[in-house]
């Protein structure tokens, strides 16, 4: 089942969009490759606002947002994870308006454990439990634990509109990297099928990319591209009898972005590290091997 993408976005960066009611997009200009054209910040509601994801340290951003909002007030700074093309906007935003910060909790992994792409400056004002609500006058938000691309990710829910913000868990254009330590492949999955098991989601409004309506099979098939990329790491590992996770990236993924290959390693370390809490797969040191 191949995955539909959604590569089609003509916002421009610093633009503000009516993605639906009550809810305002503003892409912020760090276009990537894993970034696709950059951040989404999200602004939830209308006169007393939440923002969600101020992005990456960038002033040009910063004064977009704050002139969408002349004339209203900040009064909620969500983060959704702390990679630093999301959390690190919340300080000057912060300074600017005196809002409270709000996320999960602080980055996981330090620098020298794998945590190299992680803000390990941000550290919410409040901290936000799974099924905790945030709410303003006129909107509701519950926000989900859903760890497996960063180990403290939370995805929200709007309640009453069939809307939920999914950040890099859930990604309209591309796959999400899920890279070790703070990376979890089995968390990953545990999350999916979380979000698969939710009834009344309608819209995705994801951290990259344009939003993703009538998310069921596109969730379907997010699955079932991580179940078949594991059969082929197996079967890989069968004819190679042993390989690093960096030697079977030319097998499983095939020609490749050069940019994306050491992403791909880390994601095949996530399955393989998976693989081997199952059973399946075996190793030393860097070298792994069928079980």
């Amino acid at each position: 089942m191949g995955i539909p993408f959604l590569k089609d976005d003509p916002l421009r960066p610093g633009e503000v969009e009516e993605t639906a009611p009550g809810v305002r997009r503003i892409l912020c200009d760090n276009p990537s490759a894993f970034t696709f054209r950059g951040t989404n910040t999200w602004i939830i509601g209308r006169g007393r606002v939440a923002v969600l994801d101020p992005g990456p340290e960038d002033a040009v951003h910063l004064a977009a947002i704050l002139g969408a909002l002349k004339g209203e007030e900040i009064t909620h700074i969500l983060v959704s994870h702390t990679h630093r093309d999301h959390s690190p906007g919340a300080r000057a935003l912060q300074a600017a308006t005196g809002a409270p910060t709000y996320g999960f909790g602080p980055h996981r992994t330090p620098p020298g454990e794998g945590g190299e792409g992680g803000d390990h400056a941000f550290r919410p004002d409040v901290t936000l439990a799974d099924g905790a609500a945030v709410e303003g006058e006129d909107w509701r938000l519950v926000a989900l634990h859903t760890p497996g691309h960063c180990a403290n990710h939370l995805c929200f829910a709007l309640e009453g509109s069939g809307a939920l913000f999914s950040a890099d868990m859930v990604m309209s254009w591309s796959t999400s990297v899920v890279s070790p330590p703070d990376g979890d492949m089995a968390a990953y999955m545990a999350s999916l099928a979380r979000l698969r098991a939710r009834e009344g989601d309608r819209l995705y409004l994801p951290g990259h990319g344009p939003p993703l309506p009538r998310p069921g099979p596109f969730l379907a098939a997010l699955a079932a591209h991580r179940l078949e990329r594991e059969r082929l790491v197996l079967e890989a590992l069968a004819a190679q009898g042993a390989a690093t996770a960096e030697a079977l990236v030319p097998p499983v993924y095939g020609p490749l972005d050069p940019r994306l290959v050491k992403a791909a390693s880390r994601s095949l370390l996530a399955h393989l590290i998976k693989l081997e809490a199952e059973g399946a797969v075996t190793r030393e040191g860097e070298v792994w091997r069928r079980a």
